[in-house]
């Protein structure tokens, strides 16, 4: 694909964070939730093959898609701590957030979009612009601030205990503890949204925001040493994952393409002709990894295999994570609606 259509679909996929950034800077609403329904759902098996691999078993690849009035540009979907999956929604006309069982139930929350992980005290904790706010389950909402904190972006709970996040406004990766104490760790090469925690006990991230390069992924350890790995295969990369393997698995959005880095910095580059465009990525329950790709779902084995499941609903699709069904659920952004693909 051209650049400038690379570019645009840049552009596209991280207008949500920054949007929900922007949105949060002044304060996100506080509230509980709102009104439940529960959406449409269809259910059907993905148009195979499209691939480098056939799946493996019958029942892998079956996509279900969840849609409906209180749907609207998903992004940001996340399994929470009580068995439900989380996702930021524009259905009531702005940025808030929303928690949908695996039965398709939707809550609206009126609080808090924002990219968020489960921290070790069970509660959401959000990245929220200027702000993190920590959300229980039962709706106690809590926002914590400090001038070190930027437009906070990407988060991940840490092998420390900690919360961590990216700070896009001031080239720093912050630190919150469960107490709320935050430290910020600046860095001029940091320039990132997405972050996971390492197989090493370090946190890594993907570094690409100002969009010129180089691009990079980098490590921060818990005490704040930063290094930072470049290699030219890494193009405009989006997320990140530890894989089953102890290395950490990325998506090149730049090249159409699925990057590997070892704990010592080694780069390995996996081309696919049906990879492209990809975003997010996570580790599956099946010891692969699965990715966003433009208007389908990929799947890479830690050998190099491809597959791709392809299905009309897919539209736009931005984020994915492993849900409490051990199945793959993603927000089909531009097809405003939420999709689930058995593992």
């Amino acid at each position: 694909m051209a650049a400038t259509g690379t570019a645009a679909r840049l552009r596209r996929a991280i207008a949500p964070v920054v949007l929900i950034a922007l949105a949060c800077a002044t304060g996100c609403g506080s509230g509980g939730a709102a009104n439940s329904q529960t959406q449409n759902h269809q259910t059907t098996p993905s148009l195979l093959p499209s691939s480098s691999e056939s799946a493996s078993t019958a029942k892998r690849g079956v996509i279900t898609n969840y849609s409906g009035p209180k749907i609207y540009r998903p992004s940001g979907i996340t399994s929470g701590p009580d068995g439900a999956l989380w996702f930021n929604n524009y259905a009531t006309g702005s940025a808030s957030l929303a928690r949908m069982t695996t039965t398709g139930v939707v809550t609206g929350v009126a609080c808090c979009a924002g990219l968020r992980t489960t921290g070790p005290d069970g509660a959401l904790w959000i990245a929220t612009g200027n702000s993190i706010t920590r959300l229980t389950t039962t709706g106690v909402v809590t926002v914590y601030t400090d001038p070190s904190i930027k437009f906070a972006a990407g988060i991940t709970t840490g092998p420390d205990g900690a919360i961590w996040f990216t700070n896009i406004g001031n080239n720093s990766i912050g630190r919150i503890t469960t107490a709320g104490k935050v430290t910020a760790y600046y860095d001029p090469r940091i320039d990132a949204i997405v972050i996971a925690a390492g197989p090493d006990g370090a946190l890594w991230f993907t570094n690409y925001l100002n969009n010129q390069g180089p691009f990079s992924i980098g490590r921060i350890s818990t005490a704040g040493v930063v290094t930072i790995y470049t290699d030219p295969s890494i193009n405009r990369p989006g997320g990140i994952s530890t894989g089953p393997d102890g290395a950490l698995w990325f998506t090149n959005n730049g090249s159409n393409s699925i990057g590997r880095i070892t704990t010592a910095g080694a780069v390995r580059n996996y081309k696919d002709p049906n990879i492209i465009e990809p975003l997010g990525i996570t580790l599956g329950p099946d010891g692969a990894l699965w990715f966003t790709n433009a208007n389908s779902i990929g799947r890479i084995t830690t050998a190099g295999s491809v597959t791709i499941y392809n299905d009309p609903s897919i539209k736009g699709v931005l984020d994915i994570t492993v849900g409490p069904d051990q199945a793959l659920w993603f927000a089909n952004y531009m097809g405003n609606s939420i999709g689930r693909i058995s593992a």
